[in-house]
């Protein structure tokens, strides 16, 4: 029997792969950059009109007699990231059929990464409020890890990383968005209503037989998910869990005939609105603290907010890098040669930023206490910068080199419109190549040819 294989850590990804991450991703960058702009625009709303914020962040609408009369802060965390969830969900479901998690040898790495790297802030958390006699409440909000910030922060710097690490930061925040949807579940779900729940299954049963009848029309499943996701509201469960249910539903394997599956297509349509949209309204009416003096240094000196801030800046780089390292050396799973280990602690560093899920979780943490539930928020947005920070100046130290590994992926020499290093073992492209070569070559021989024949009126040789 021969000996197993070493498997390739940060390899090169599959063609259609790759494009999908990068459809995705420029989704996520746009998402991103509009998000960090909702951030600044809510910290200076609060900070210059507090009283107005207030009064729209609680100004409350929607029906009363089905429990959703809501003000727009509500509507925001509960509503509008329902839908964030939900692509979520589709992409976690195309990841597990069709994706990095569809291997379990290959996705061993990423899920045990992922798990470290939500573990090991918990267990920050925990130590800085035991020692420190503060409330272990908050021991999930720096677990998470916000792609679309993550990728608005090289977009502000313009740096892009090789489609290797770009595709292992998306697997971890989806493996992430996972633990984070059942953190949300399990430990903060309120007395249920059994009633709405039942309602709320029955709803989800519906949505999945007409998918597998393949019904088709938004007018259907729109109504529906809406629905779903107001009985999900009035069951106790959090209602963010409807999107995320409806999300693992679709369909992402593609069958004869079909360019892309419905999952694919559904998230193209939806994922804008989510990056776009949704995001970046949660951000507006929850990131909106009072920042003082007093503020900044109570962060650093309260056992809650420190270990939130220390959480996501140690716990998830130490957690992220330290399980893929373990797992790397008992799996025996090679790293890329032409990355370094440096690469993926400049990863796990940027990995801390952890903004959307991190305000929620606050949020949902400590909705008995308004004020304490600021001081997080303020944690969260410092402890995210300063990761920012830090990321920022390891990804610039290795700029050139990332730089010249993005090049050399997007090659396309011979204009078919496939990365090069995606043919270069076949026949077809070095024939291509070589045809192009001799053209080339015919036209300089030309050149030269008129470059060294005389011009009328000059001196020949006697």
């Amino acid at each position: 029997m021969s000996a197993p294989t070493d498997r390739k850590f940060l390899g090169r990804l599959s063609l259609p792969e790759r494009r999908h991450l990068t459809d995705a991703l420029r989704t996520e960058t746009v998402g991103g950059v509009l998000l960090l702009v909702a951030a600044v625009v809510a910290l200076i709303w609060a900070n210059t009109f507090h009283d107005g914020y207030e009064a729209v962040s609680d100004f409350h609408f929607g029906p009363a007699a089905l429990g959703l009369n809501l003000s727009v802060e509500h509507w925001a965390a509960d509503g509008l990231l329902a839908v964030f969830f939900f692509v979520a969900g589709v992409e976690l479901k195309r990841e597990l059929v069709a994706g990095e998690l569809r291997d379990p040898r290959a996705a061993a790495l990423p899920v045990v990464a992922a798990l470290c790297g939500m573990a090991t802030p918990a267990l920050v958390y925990v130590l800085v409020n035991t020692a420190g006699g503060g409330s272990l409440d908050g021991w999930a909000v720096p677990t998470a890890t916000d792609i679309a910030f993550a990728l608005a922060v090289l977009a502000v710097i313009g740096t892009s990383l090789p489609s290797s690490l770009r595709a292992f930061l998306l697997t971890l925040a989806v493996v992430d968005d996972l633990f984070a949807i059942l953190i949300i579940a399990v430990f903060f779900t309120s007395d249920l209503n059994f009633a709405a729940l039942g309602g709320a299954f029955a709803g989800l049963a519906l949505f999945w037989f007409l998918l597998r009848k393949e019904v088709r029309g938004w007018y259907v499943y729109v109504p529906l998910a809406l629905v779903i996701w107001g009985l999900m509201y009035n069951s106790g469960v959090h209602a963010t869990i409807a999107g995320v249910a409806m999300g693992l539903m679709l369909r992402c394997t593609t069958r004869e005939g079909e360019e892309h599956s419905p999952g694919e297509h559904v998230e193209h349509l939806v994922r804008p609105l989510s990056a776009g949209l949704a995001v970046p309204l949660f951000a507006l009416f929850s990131a909106g603290v009072v920042v003082s003096g007093g503020a900044l240094r109570d962060v650093f000196t309260q056992p809650v907010t420190l270990g939130v801030v220390l959480g996501l800046v140690v716990g998830k780089a130490v957690g992220i890098f330290g399980g893929t390292w373990l797992t790397a050396r008992f799996t025996r799973a090679k790293l890329n040669p032409e990355l370094s280990w440096p690469d993926v602690f400049a990863v796990s560093v940027l990995a801390g930023i952890g903004f959307t899920v991190s305000l929620l979780i606050g949020e949902l943490a400590f909705a008995d206490d308004p004020a304490l539930a600021d001081e997080v928020k303020a944690a969260v947005l410092m402890g995210s910068l300063i990761a920012a920070a830090l990321a920022c100046l390891l990804i610039k130290l290795r700029v050139r080199k990332y730089q010249l590994l993005v090049t050399e992926e997007d090659r396309d020499e011979d204009g078919d419109g496939i990365p090069d290093v995606y043919e270069e073992g076949t026949e077809a492209y070095h024939l291509r190549m070589a045809e192009i070569h001799e053209r080339k070559a015919a036209e300089h021989r030309e050149r030269a040819r008129l470059a060294g024949a005389p011009s009328d009126g000059a001196d020949r040789p006697a």
